[in-house]
């Protein structure tokens, strides 16, 4: 994917939900899953999407949440919606971020064109930032593609170490 579909593909869900990130269990790639809504006056239904961020040679994850948040946000009743969503901190039980201000393609990256120097294909450099988690990735490829219903990033089976 050229770095205008990427810049296309991020925009497409400026503001809507990340609800999962994380490396995939093959462990190459990075993956999100956002939540993308539509006004229902669309009837366009809610589906999630799955940005596959092929070839992931860094990546960055820090938290968005200031000190003095994460200060009052220790508690283990915050990591459960129910038992957190009247107390005075970051609910994690949420499970869920807007992709707000959204996603950036760095032009000119010197992190990416180191990685493409070594490795002879584009790399890119990308900036997420929501209101959990900020990521800075560099990959090679993107691929969206919609998630089915029951679909599960990891499990654990009698061939997992």
């Amino acid at each position: 994917m050229d770095v205008v579909a990427i810049r296309r593909a991020l925009d497409d869900v400026f503001d809507d939900a990340i609800v999962y990130h994380a490396f995939t269990d093959y462990m190459r790639d990075y993956e999100m899953i956002v939540y993308v809504g539509a006004d229902p006056r669309t009837a366009i239904p809610p589906t999630h999407l799955r940005y596959l961020f092929r070839y992931c040679v860094e990546v960055d994850v820090r938290t968005a949440v200031t000190s003095e948040t994460w200060k009052r946000s220790l508690s283990d009743q915050l990591v459960d919606y129910e038992t957190g969503k009247d107390l005075d901190g970051y609910v994690w039980g949420v499970r869920w971020q807007p992709l707000y201000p959204g996603a950036v393609v760095v032009d000119d990256s010197p992190r990416a064109r180191a990685w493409s120097n070594a490795l002879g294909i584009d790399f890119h450099e990308v900036h997420i930032d929501s209101n959990g988690h900020n990521l800075k990735l560099v990959f090679s490829d993107l691929t969206v593609t919609e998630v089915p219903a029951g679909y599960a990033p990891f499990r654990i089976d009698e061939t997992t170490l």
